[in-house]
């Protein structure tokens, strides 16, 4: 994916997608490396990004595979932060209504 995607780094994330065709469905996968915390902070990162992506999955344009990666900055952000980070990006890169 990350020859023929695209990528967007705003804030705590860095988003990497493949636009699918309209007929696929959207898939998302998150990483979130040791270098953010212990595993505490990893799995409250991941649950932040799904969260974000589950509230505004149905704004997408069209189907795409979506990895987001968490930076270390993730640790001390609140839902809100890490919300208009993902919102940010995807309208950016002309994936959200």
């Amino acid at each position: 994916m990350r020859q023929a995607g695209e990528r967007a780094v705003k804030g705590c994330l860095i988003a990497n997608w493949l636009r699918l065709p309209a007929e696929a469905r959207s898939r998302l996968g998150v990483v979130v490396s040791k270098k953010v915390g212990n595993s505490v902070v990893r799995s409250r990162a991941k649950r932040l990004l799904r969260e974000s992506y589950r509230q505004h999955q149905h704004e997408l344009v069209q189907p795409i595979d979506l990895v987001l990666v968490a930076r270390p900055s993730i640790a001390e952000k609140d839902f809100s932060t890490v919300e208009r980070d993902f919102i940010t990006t995807l309208r950016q890169a002309g994936l959200l209504q």
